[in-house]
Order: C-alpha cells, then structure tokens, then sequence
C-alpha cells in the first residue's frame, strides 16, 4: 500500500468555496422555478430555468470530483483503516443529527404546503416532529414522501459510500502507474461515460436520491468522484495541468452546449418525438458536465494561484454552512411570504438572510465541541493545539524569518479538512 503523501493542490480550497458559493443561491432560486421543490413561491415560473441550467449539470459532480481528491489524500495519510474511520464519524454522524434535527423544517413546510390535511395532532411543529421520528409517508397523488428523510443531506451517504471503497479500492490495486494522455483527451474521454449514461441509464432509471435504488446517479458521481481521486495518483495527475491549458476552449464548449439546450428546451414539445434528436440533446447533456467541470478546474487554478488564510477559514466553514443552508432557506421562505415581497426582492433577502444566519451559527458551533463534531466541524486536536503554542513561543525568540517558517509549517500542518470538501 502506498500511503506517501499527497501533492497539496492549493487552489481546491478557492474551488471549494467557489461551488458552494453558488449552493445558496440555486436553491432559492428552485423556491421560484417550476422544478418541484419542497417548498414553492405563489409566482414560479420558468423566468430563471436558463439561468438554473448553467449551474445544474456539473455543480454536484464537480463536488464529488472535489471529494474524491480530498478523500485520496486522507487515504495517502492514513490507509483504507483510517479512511474508513474518518469518513464514518465525519459524515454518517451529521447525516444522522441532521435527519432528526436539521432537515425536518423542511418536511414541515412541505407537508402544512402540499398536504395540510395529513399533519398530525393540532398541526404544530412539535407534534409533526414527534411523528417524523416514528417514520411515515405523506403523499399527494403518487407522489409520496417517506419520513425521516435526508432531503439535501443525500450527498452524505453516497460520499461515504464511495470514500469507503474507494479505499478499499486503492488499498489492494496500485495506481501508481502513469496515465499519459493528450491534452484534448482530457476534455472528451471522461465526457464519454457521462454522455452515454445520460442516454442509456437515465430512462431507465431516473434519479431519486435513495442509496440503494440510484443507478444513474451512482454511475455518474461515481465516476467523477474516481476522476478525482486518480488526479491525486500519477494515474491521472495530468488532469489538472490539462484543466488549466483547456480552460477557455471548455468555458466556450460549456456556454455553446448550454445555448444548445436551451433551443431545444424552448422546442421540446415539437422535438420530444425524435429519437435521434432526444438522444444528441441527452448526449450533449451528459458531456456539458464534464465540459465544465474542466473549465471549473482551468479557471481556479488561474484566480486561486496561493494559499490564503480567509480562503482556509471559508474552506472549514463549508460543509456546516452546506448541513444548515437549504432548512434556512425553507424557514426563510415561509417567513418572508406574509410580507408579499416582490419576487426579485424577496430573492436577495433570501440569500443574503441565509449567509446572515448559516454563518454566526458556524462561528458559535465550531466553539462548541459536541455540536461542532455534529455539524461536521473539525476542531484541532488538544496535540496539534499545544504543538501550535510550543511553535509560537520558539518562533517569539528567533529571527523574523525562522518565526514566518514556522507560523506557514504550523498552518499547514493544522488545517481542517472537511468530508467531501476537502
């Protein structure tokens, strides 16, 4: 088993922040789209579907591309074991204080929306919330909700599950041999898989966001989370390089396929009949993802060319910001409505009143150890702290110079890594 250590790619933590950066501003605006969401505003309509479809094919794979890289590095640390170890505790114990706690404002809301007839007791939170814990299903129509749920917390269990053999993976196949591509091999090979996924898998199983029963989605984040993971091995080191020489050819590819689906989107119901013409428009779908994802990748590694403290800090906050925001967002929602806001108001006081929240609770849980470990907030470790202490008192007695060095190694070696984040 190989466990050196992996190459440190600084500009992730700018890619980190710069994905979930847009996470808030999606999710209201699937308050205001025609999409089926939890909760939904009086004016939806499909005014912003196109501006929602520049950021909806590759904004959750390029997460997963992000995780897998990070989850390689803890395996180059400390082994299938500890990745096993560290994944578990960092992932599976947020997603389940998250299912009782966390996601069930949003199950409220979307019960007392759809089927306020099905709520239990005098229709109030807490009798809802004793009832969510002893499961149920809510339906309207066919369309039934089974409770408790994950809601957006789904991306938890499926990074596990990929962390955990993506380990076991590694820890019995060496991937240390050299993936030697072309570079605009790197720009089509990996869409292939999605292209065709796209077209084959996804009728056939469409995405639903349960563990067990998500072929397509399974397929498609699997394989980008593996893309990830390799770029940390000489197996697909290439990519990164590749990523930034091809940026402006993917940014354009991206911007042309998203043009692209948007005429045959406007012309769908004309257009649906064509097999020919259905199966390029999920074609070029499936590769949009791809396309930018590597544009993605090309365009941090240009903006974010160092390490930076705000930069690491936002990186820690991330995946808490990640468990709160969208049960912010739905509270928000029903908050605001009474004030029948215009819409266009009422969208940027939804975003900026969810930073507003999501971030004063990360700065008062991350001192909180119990609910730090809950959020999915890594505190430094009483050793790693008193190694930082020791660190300052050498550095407060030798030169300028010799203190720098050792502030930069002690910052380094204490940063927090965050599950599927890092």
């Amino acid at each position: 088993m190989n466990t050196t250590t992996a190459p440190r790619l600084p500009f992730l933590d700018g890619l980190r922040v710069a994905a979930f950066a847009l996470l808030i501003p999606y999710h209201v605006g699937m308050y205001y789209v025609s999409w089926d969401w939890h909760v939904k505003s009086a004016v939806a309509s499909d005014a912003l579907e196109p501006f929602m479809q520049l950021s909806s094919p590759w904004r959750l794979g390029l997460l997963f591309l992000i995780a897998g890289a990070a989850c390689q590095g803890l395996f180059a640390k400390r082994g299938a074991l500890g990745t096993l170890k560290d994944r578990s505790l960092r992932l599976l114990l947020p997603l389940l204080f998250g299912m009782v706690v966390i996601v069930t404002p949003q199950a409220y809301y979307e019960v007392l929306t759809k089927v306020p007839a099905q709520l239990p007791g005098d229709g109030g939170y807490l009798d809802f919330w004793s009832a969510y814990l002893q499961g149920g299903k809510y339906c309207r129509g066919n369309d039934c909700m089974d409770v408790p749920t994950w809601n957006h917390l789904w991306f938890l269990p499926y990074l596990w599950l990929y962390a955990v053999l993506g380990g076991l993976l590694a820890r019995f196949f060496s991937t240390s041999r050299e993936l030697k591509l072309p570079i605009w091999a790197w720009l089509l090979l990996p869409a292939l898989p999605l292209a065709l996924l796209r077209v084959f898998i996804k009728p056939l199983f469409p995405i639903e966001h349960d563990l067990v029963h998500d072929l397509y989605n399974h397929l498609q984040y699997g394989w980008l989370f593996a893309i990830g993971w390799a770029s940390r091995t000489p197996l697909a080191a290439g990519f990164w390089a590749a990523a930034l020489r091809l940026r402006w050819v993917a940014l354009g590819v991206s911007l042309a396929g998203w043009a692209l689906l948007l005429v045959f989107n406007s012309h769908y119901e004309a257009w649906k009949d064509s097999e020919g013409l259905l199966a390029a428009a999920r074609s070029l779908r499936g590769a949009l993802t791809w396309f930018a994802i590597v544009a993605a990748c090309g365009w941090a590694q240009r903006a974010f060319t160092r390490e930076s403290p705000w930069l690491r800090e936002a990186s820690k906050a991330v995946f808490c910001l990640y468990i709160l925001h969208q049960s912010v967002i739905v509270v928000l929602t029903q908050a605001l409505k009474p004030l029948g806001l215009p819409w266009g108001l009422e969208a940027v006081l939804l975003i900026l009143l969810t930073f507003a929240i999501c971030v004063p609770a990360y700065l008062v849980a991350r001192r909180v150890p119990g609910l730090a470990l809950l959020l999915g907030i890594q505190r430094p470790k009483p050793s790693t702290m008193g190694q930082l202490t020791t660190m300052s008192v050498t550095a407060s007695s030798t030169s300028p110079a010799s203190a720098a060095a050792s502030t930069a190694s002690s910052d380094r070696s204490s940063r927090s890594g965050l599950p599927g984040f890092q």
